[in-house]
C-alpha cells in the first residue's frame, strides 16, 4: 500500500484491489478527519469542494493521507459524512479515530449497482459468520480517473463482530 507522498499521480492513484478484497483490516485508533457532503437522494452535490477543503487542510498540516483512503457514511438521502485517513491529528479539523475489525469487499462497475453491491455485501458478511455494525463506502477514484484506468472500484467496509 502506498502513501500520498510515494505517489506521483496528481489526481487519483490507480487502485490495487488485492489488499482489500474480502479481507479483514484491524485498526487501533486509525486517524481520520471528518467532514460532511450534501447529497440529493444519495447523489453527492458538493463532494469535489469538500475534498478540496480536506486536501487543503492536510497540506497545510504537512500531513499525508495513507492509501488515499476516504470512507463515506451515507447518513441520509440528504448528506453523507466523509472520513479521510491521515497520519496524525490535525489542529482545527474534526479528528476521529476508528478501532476494531473491518471486513472489506471490492466491487467494480457503475454506481447504479450500489444497491445490489450493498445486498451482496450483507450476504457475504453473514456467510462469513460476522455481524455487520456500520457500513462505509470507499470510492477509490474520481469518475475521470475511473474512466482513465478503465475500472471503477468501490470498496464496502463494515465494522464486524
Amino acid at each position: 500500500m502506498k502513501t500520498q507522498s510515494e505517489n506521483e499521480t496528481k489526481c487519483c492513484p490507480e487502485f490495487d484491489p488485492a489488499p482489500w478484497d474480502e479481507k479483514i483490516v484491524e485498526w487501533d485508533n486509525k486517524k481520520f478527519i471528518k467532514d460532511r457532503v450534501v447529497t440529493l437522494f444519495y447523489m453527492p452535490v458538493n463532494f469535489g469542494s469538500v475534498m478540496k477543503r480536506l486536501n487543503k487542510t492536510i497540506v497545510n498540516a504537512d500531513a499525508i493521507m495513507p492509501d488515499y483512503l476516504c470512507l463515506s457514511d451515507h447518513t441520509s438521502k440528504w448528506n453523507m459524512d466523509l472520513y479521510l485517513a491521515v497520519d496524525k491529528d490535525i489542529q482545527g479539523a474534526t479528528n476521529v479515530d476508528f478501532s476494531g475489525k473491518f471486513f472489506c469487499k471490492v466491487f467494480e462497475g457503475a454506481f447504479r449497482d450500489t444497491g445490489k453491491w450493498c445486498k451482496d455485501f450483507e450476504n457475504i458478511v453473514k456467510s462469513k459468520g460476522f455481524k455487520s455494525n456500520k457500513l462505509y463506502m470507499w470510492y477509490t477514484t474520481c469518475p475521470k480517473c475511473a474512466k482513465k484506468y478503465g475500472k471503477n472500484y468501490v470498496v464496502l467496509l463494515s465494522k464486524v463482530d
